[in-house]
């Protein structure tokens, strides 16, 4: 009877220690941690969005950025402030030492900052790959981008005396200064360089609630004392997506693409070359088809634009508005993939930036492909270690072998009409037979009546009979 007695209050007790640990995990908040400790590259931006997504899916009360980044590209920053501005869930940023350029305007975006000692944030003026700074159109965009940032997180207001002021919470001049070196605002920045706030400095001027050395430490300043912390870890294949549609890797796709399809032309029914083109093909497009950048239809604009080279090389002497239609196409598609189609739908976000970087990729890639292609065809073709890539044999005319068919060099002045439009090169009809031939001056349309003027190492040259 006795241990009955005692046994009810210790039940009792682990009952409402149970209850008391169950409330406060109900009532501890979800912060979800993504991390971007690297350049901003289309890798960060599928890694914003797909962490996004999952802390949606687990209902977290804040996302939080660990944040450490030089820069990167500034349509892949745009597209995760647009994220950020978005999100229904407070988005904080711990920046752990550096938010320069890209990381800047990602930074800005967020309902709250956090700054190690020592960190920095700032230094947001558009420059190339080289370094150098682009013209004044790019940081147009910049500037106003950076300024719409700082606007989105509104104004206090403030009463003194019978005065309201509004403050804003983030001064737009601030972040203009961060990309203009010419804007002057007193006891700021004076300098004629590019605004940079440590710290201290952005603590004072409104861009940083406070310093913090972990991500603890950002909860604590927070206010936040009850929390589970959950973190983004990307997945193999999220991995392999962000690799894929870095702009390193897809210039080199391009190369093999356009050097595969080069080389296959020269050696018809080897395979290898095509093989490698079709391969890297797929691997471009796939996994910006997988980020929802690419569509049907500019994977058939690249299909259709490779079709008509085909058809101009093969079936169309000479090279012209197929074969040009082609190209254009080709690298339309190209560079159409790697742009984000809601760009597009919104006039706000679209600019000249967006195209001319993915444009520019494409266009140095091709050519650098072309040049590759050429360069390894002739190398491989010579080589003893290729023998049956072509023919090594010598014909020679000692042992009765004529290179040039003698009935050519007996037609100079033979008439006959244009079976196809020469440009300049193409197809005439003389008599019964069809041979291919030249026009000696401009261009001949199909139909028109033609003369032999020359014969040239076996190659007919004609002329308009006028």
């Amino acid at each position: 009877m006795k241990r009955r007695n005692f046994l009810i209050p210790l039940l009792l007790l682990l009952s409402l220690t149970l209850k008391a640990s169950r409330d406060t995990l109900e009532q501890a908040k979800l912060v979800y941690k993504i991390n971007i400790k690297e350049n901003i590259m289309p890798a960060a931006w599928r890694t914003v969005k797909v962490g996004f997504d999952e802390a949606q899916k687990q209902n977290a009360d804040i996302i939080l950025i660990h944040l450490n980044t030089y820069g990167g590209m500034v349509d892949v920053a745009d597209s995760i402030r647009t994220k950020i501005l978005n999100s229904k869930i407070p988005v904080w940023v711990f920046i752990d030492n550096q938010a320069a350029s890209a990381g800047a305007l990602i930074s800005i975006a967020c309902d709250s900052i956090y700054m190690r000692k020592g960190g920095s944030i700032g230094a947001a003026t558009v420059v190339d790959q080289s370094g150098n700074v682009v013209p004044d159109k790019f940081q147009s965009f910049m500037r106003s981008t950076m300024r719409a940032t700082a606007e989105a997180k509104g104004y206090d207001t403030i009463i003194v005396g019978k005065d309201t002021i509004l403050k804003w919470r983030r001064d737009p001049r601030i972040a203009e200064a961060m990309v203009d070196p010419t804007i002057y605002i007193e006891g700021i920045i004076d300098s004629g360089k590019v605004l940079t706030f440590t710290a201290d400095e952005a603590i004072k001027h409104g861009y940083c609630e406070g310093k913090a050395e972990s991500v603890e430490e950002v909860m604590a300043k927070a206010g936040v004392r009850e929390y589970r912390l959950a973190e983004f870890r990307p997945s193999f294949l999220d991995r392999i997506i962000g690799f894929l549609t870095s702009p390193i890797v897809s210039g080199i796709l391009i190369m093999i693409i356009i050097g595969g399809i080069y080389f296959e032309l020269q050696t018809p029914g080897v395979g290898f070359p095509l093989a490698a083109a079709a391969t890297a093909a797929i691997l471009y497009f796939a996994p910006l088809y997988l980020e929802g950048l690419v569509e049907h239809w500019e994977i058939l604009i690249f299909i259709v634009g490779i079709i008509l080279v085909m058809v101009e090389i093969f079936a169309i002497p000479g090279f012209g508005i197929t074969g040009i239609s082609g190209i254009v196409l080709m690298v339309a598609g190209l560079t159409l993939a790697m742009i984000d189609n809601e760009i597009f739908r919104d006039p706000v976000r679209f600019n000249l930036l967006t195209i001319l970087k993915p444009f520019g990729i494409v266009v140095f890639s091709v050519f650098l492909g072309l040049i590759g292609g050429i360069m390894l065809s002739r190398r491989l073709l010579t080589s003893p270690l290729f023998p049956n890539l072509a023919l090594q044999s010598n014909l020679t005319s000692e042992e009765g072998f004529v290179g040039v068919d003698t009935k050519i060099k007996n037609m100079v002045g033979a008439e006959g009409i244009a079976i196809t439009t020469l440009r300049p090169a193409g197809k005439v009809q003389i008599g019964t037979d069809w041979y291919d031939a030249i026009a000696e001056f401009g261009y001949i349309e199909k139909g028109t009546r033609v003369r032999v003027s020359k014969d040239e190492a076996g190659q007919l040259y004609v002329v308009k009979i006028v």
